[in-house]
């Protein structure tokens, strides 16, 4: 255990019913010893990247406080990944759940398992223009703000739409 801190995770799914499975997801994380959701964006439509003959995906991004190590988040977010059903076959291929920690207290890890801030986190909409809408001050590593890379994003990348459901 360590001490009280802010993690960001980013939910995602384009299998079954994914607004549904977020929710549940979401319950689900609640429900975990030492993290506490504070932060819930709004549920988006966003399109497949990478891998792009797949269903339009939902996604949502929470801030959480945790007193649970990154690396422990992390196995709970595989753990809850398994219990709906994920499996790892194709990368970026569809899923019934994705949980990734894009930030956690603003450490950085090269560990091959858990790098952070997220690779990539920076590089995708469907991260930041949620995470804007939560906490658009939020630095994500030297990429700058929330805010500030899901304007950019948007701008440079319109093919990569986003809408909000709810």
């Amino acid at each position: 255990m360590t001490q009280n801190v802010t993690a960001v995770i980013a939910l995602g799914a384009n299998l079954g019913n994914p607004q549904q499975q977020i929710t549940a997801a979401l319950s689900a994380l609640n429900q975990v010893d030492g993290v506490r959701i504070k932060a819930i964006s709004p549920l988006y439509q966003t399109k497949p990247v990478g891998k792009t003959d797949q269903p339009d995906f939902i996604n949502a991004v929470i801030l959480v406080h945790t007193t649970l190590s990154a690396q422990l988040l992390l196995r709970q977010l595989q753990q809850i990944e398994l219990d709906f059903g994920r499996e790892r076959t194709i990368r970026f291929g569809p899923r019934t759940l994705d949980l990734d920690v894009i930030d956690y207290n603003s450490q950085l890890s090269h560990d091959p398992d858990l790098i952070l801030p997220h690779p990539r986190a920076h590089e995708r909409a469907f991260v930041m223009v949620p995470l804007a809408r939560i906490a658009p001050y939020y630095r994500i590593g030297s990429h700058g703000t929330a805010a500030t890379l899901a304007v950019k994003l948007l701008q440079e990348k319109p093919a990569e739409k986003v809408a909000v459901l709810n």
